[in-house]
């Protein structure tokens, strides 16, 4: 098993990977060390890497999922692929970043960032982003990470990558939004982006839908509060907001994934939204859910005068997925705490209070 686990260890680096393991399929001549192809189990690797890889490794799904085994490339990949593609941006400083779950992200100089998928979804979200965002983001009035760059596929790294606007701020996760006008910020956000999506707009089939097709994953995610007091209000909100009247109107763009560590924060006040991959058009109500997931308690009537056009329907739809969004978060947040593979340490706390957010407006 040591033995195992070495060679794995020695392709990661041949990779430019640091601690951890790849979960999209490499091309073999990207991973495997020159002369050992044809040898012991690099010869497996080679004729099979995405089986091998993942005979080592869970992906998550859902609440149930036991979540990503965490690595990270080296800068000295990203300097290359600079070097190869951009090379007027190559000399500019390059940082690390914490974060991230798809993609791994690097501070550019002071006005870009890059990414780098690192899961197998991955090269599909930053396709999403470099398709939609740029046309999408004038009309905006937060700061997004609009793609300006793009990196193509090439020997040293097989797959497409982003050089993206840096967006100044420090995820809500670690610190979080405080300020009661920021009800109003998201609001404007939200109505701004909340336009009707042109028939090839990308659909999503866990965002912007309607939650009865989500109900299987609630009971899953039900679980991680089942010896909490707030188990029976987040049943009732759910069965609520599934019998509320569905949406019925143009499906709007919708960001799909708006959570502590997909907006950043300055002085208390939302001050960026980021991570557009999983934008697509559908119900509001998914993004709607903010209300909980990111403001402070007590503003999310601030938020729906503001906002406008949500009905008590759509309002009790956004709760419903308020309450699953905040149980993604405790799971992901647990597994952290518990120092398991695809935790988010930081999430577990930011879950329970949107969680309790949610529930209060019983």
């Amino acid at each position: 098993m040591a033995a195992w686990h070495g060679t794995l260890s020695r392709v990661c680096a041949a990779a430019g990977l640091v601690g951890g393991v790849v979960l999209f399929r490499w091309r073999a001549a990207d991973v495997v060390p020159a002369g050992r192809a044809r040898s012991g189990l690099a010869g497996v690797i080679r004729g099979s890497v995405r089986q091998w890889i993942r005979a080592c490794s869970a992906i998550s799904s859902g609440c149930a999922g036991v979540g990503v085994r965490e690595f990270r490339f080296g800068q000295g990949l990203v300097r290359a692929l600079l070097a190869e593609q951009h090379p007027d941006l190559a000399g500019l400083e390059l940082r690390d970043v914490a974060g991230g779950w798809d993609n791994q992200l690097w501070r550019l100089g002071t006005e870009l960032a890059v990414r780098l998928p690192r899961t197998e979804r991955a090269p599909a979200l930053l396709r999403t982003e470099q398709k939609w965002l740029p046309g999408l983001a004038g009309r905006l009035p937060l700061p997004t990470p609009t793609p300006v760059r793009t990196g193509r596929p090439s020997g040293l790294f097989a797959h497409i990558w982003t050089i993206a606007r840096w967006v100044q701020g420090e995820p809500a996760d670690c610190a979080p939004v405080t300020r009661a006008d920021a009800a109003e910020t998201l609001a404007g956000f939200l109505q701004a982006l909340h336009q009707q999506a042109p028939p090839d707009a990308p659909a999503n089939p866990a965002r912007g839908i309607a939650l009865a097709g989500l109900h299987e994953e609630f009971e899953g995610c039900l679980e991680v509060i089942a010896d909490g007091p707030g188990t029976d209000a987040a049943r009732q909100t759910w069965e609520r907001a599934m019998a509320a009247p569905a949406w019925h109107g143009a499906p709007v763009w919708l960001h799909g994934d708006l959570h502590p560590a997909n907006v950043v924060v300055q002085d208390g006040m939302l001050a960026g939204v980021i991570d557009f991959g999983e934008m697509c058009a559908g119900d509001p109500a998914t993004d709607l859910s903010a209300a909980w997931i990111l403001l402070p308690a007590g503003t999310a009537s601030r938020f729906f005068d503001t906002y406008e056009h949500a009905d008590e329907a759509t309002i009790a739809r956004a709760r419903g997925w308020a309450v699953l969004r905040a149980l993604h978060l405790i799971s992901i947040g647990r597994r952290g705490r518990l120092g398991l593979a695809g935790g988010k340490p930081t999430w577990e706390p930011a879950g329970r209070a949107a969680l309790e957010r949610a529930l209060a407006a019983n």
